[in-house]
């Protein structure tokens, strides 16, 4: 066992010592979101010049509404409430005739306006869009711009159209117009958890309001960072036994140690580097969640769950990965083989979504009770406000546990096979040969 722990010591004191490891530390979390730290440094830099755009009104009937929905707009939403400053872009509309006898004509004259950035887009109604008939053609709402898709003003269209659309069939209807604000009235459905009862004082707790942060953020955080956690713990244990391998550090090692103990032992060391990472991140998320007042969306409860899977989770891998490094003779053998190892860890990145969308659906359940998948996929449920079933974390946790059993013992022995073989690929039949008769 003594030995056993001089190898991870070695294996920890190695990578943390290093400063790729205090790079890594710094640099990850924001790799991993890049993108979200981008849109919150850059939320308030926007383009706040006016933006045109032209209405073609086949209808006759939209375009008047369309003008006081946008000069309500700049008047009301474009400048910041403590400020006073103008943080979004102004709408202008300009009517423009249609032309019944080209409309080709005049879509390409306003397409080329665009692209001269003259207006920032168009957009064309049909002349039956206030009933809508069997000819869409005749019904359509069409906005031509660089890239409609991610166009703010797109979808900001969408409300006072549909408005302006709805004054006039209720004025059509002969309804009095004074009533029009009242039928025309907006209620979003708030979203709220369940309601409990306290169990010590009986007293029914009200429900709390849903956060889409809370909902989605926490799984999507805990799961990513349970994914930096592997890759940073176990994945270098492929190239760096490669590497021992080739210029025979391992050889030496093993005269005093036996592969398994030499296995175990940078395993180990690599749980060590995950756990040092995964306190640093964890620690410093509170303090900054806390420093901002948001201590209630911290998930204590699921702490104990994240390093328990974090280290399963890395023992199995590192051992697939240690025993797949010992196999390999050369680094193009280690890099055909990284990306079949890394296919488990990739998989459950993949259906993230899908399930926070249904923690207790068949996909979520049955892909969670998967041991190899498990570390990942329970904890994302866990951590969705639907939550899990009280005896499938612990259902999951005794398969995990088993499989990692098993991948030890297996990848011990093909580790003791491969690591002193040299010129045998490491062909699929190879390894299973080698886990069955050592």
């Amino acid at each position: 066992m003594r030995r056993i722990l001089r190898i991870a010591r070695r294996e920890y004191t190695v990578a943390v010592r290093t400063k790729g490891f205090i790079v890594a530390l710094v640099l990850v979390p924001f790799l991993m979101g890049g993108s979200t730290l981008v849109l919150m440094l850059t939320k308030d830099r926007v383009d706040t010049t006016d933006q045109v755009l032209a209405v073609v009104d086949h209808s006759g009937v939209v375009a008047d509404g369309l003008v006081k929905a946008a000069e309500e707009r700049n008047t009301t939403s474009i400048f910041d409430e403590e400020t006073g400053k103008r943080n979004k872009p102004a709408y202008v509309i300009e009517v423009v005739e249609p032309n019944t006898a080209d409309p080709v004509a005049l879509r390409l004259e306003l397409s080329d306006r665009v692209r001269r950035d003259e207006i920032r887009a168009f957009l064309e109604i049909g002349p039956e869009v206030v009933h809508p008939g069997e000819d869409r053609d005749a019904c359509r709402l069409a906005y031509h711009s660089k890239n409609a898709a991610m166009d703010d003003m797109r979808r900001w269209l969408g409300w006072p159209v549909n408005t302006q659309l709805r004054r006039v069939r209720i004025k059509e209807a002969g309804v009095d117009e004074a009533l029009a604000g009242d039928i025309l009235t907006y209620l979003a459905v708030r979203g709220h958890g369940l309601a409990s009862m306290d169990e010590k004082t009986g007293q029914v707790q009200a429900a709390r309001r849903s956060n889409e942060g809370e909902a989605v953020g926490i799984p999507v955080i805990m799961a990513m960072l349970m994914f930096m956690m592997i890759m940073m713990g176990a994945m270098p244990l492929l190239h760096a036994v490669m590497e021992e391998k080739n210029h025979r550090i391992a050889e030496v090692i093993l005269a005093t140690v036996k592969p398994f103990h030499f296995m175990v032992g940078k395993i180990i060391g690599g749980v060590g580097v995950s756990l040092t990472a995964s306190a640093v991140y964890v620690v410093g998320a509170i303090v900054l969640i806390n420093y901002y007042d948001l201590g209630e969306f911290i998930p204590y409860h699921l702490l104990p769950w994240f390093f328990t899977y974090m280290v399963v989770a890395i023992v199995m891998m590192g051992a697939i990965f240690a025993s797949l490094g010992a196999a390999c003779n050369d680094p193009k053998d280690a890099q055909s083989l990284t990306l079949p190892a890394m296919i488990p860890i990739m998989i459950p990145m993949f259906v993230l979504f899908p399930v926070i969308r249904e923690p207790d659906g068949t996909l979520a359940t049955v892909g969670s009770l998967i041991p190899i998948f498990t570390p990942m996929l329970m904890l994302l449920r866990q951590a969705t406000p639907v939550g899990v079933p009280g005896w499938q974390p612990w259902a999951g946790l005794a398969l995990v546990l088993a499989f990692t059993l098993f991948t030890v013992w297996a990848g011990g022995r093909v580790f003791r096979v491969g690591i002193l073989m040299q010129g045998t690929p490491p062909k699929l039949s190879n390894l299973v040969r080698w886990i069955a008769h050592g």
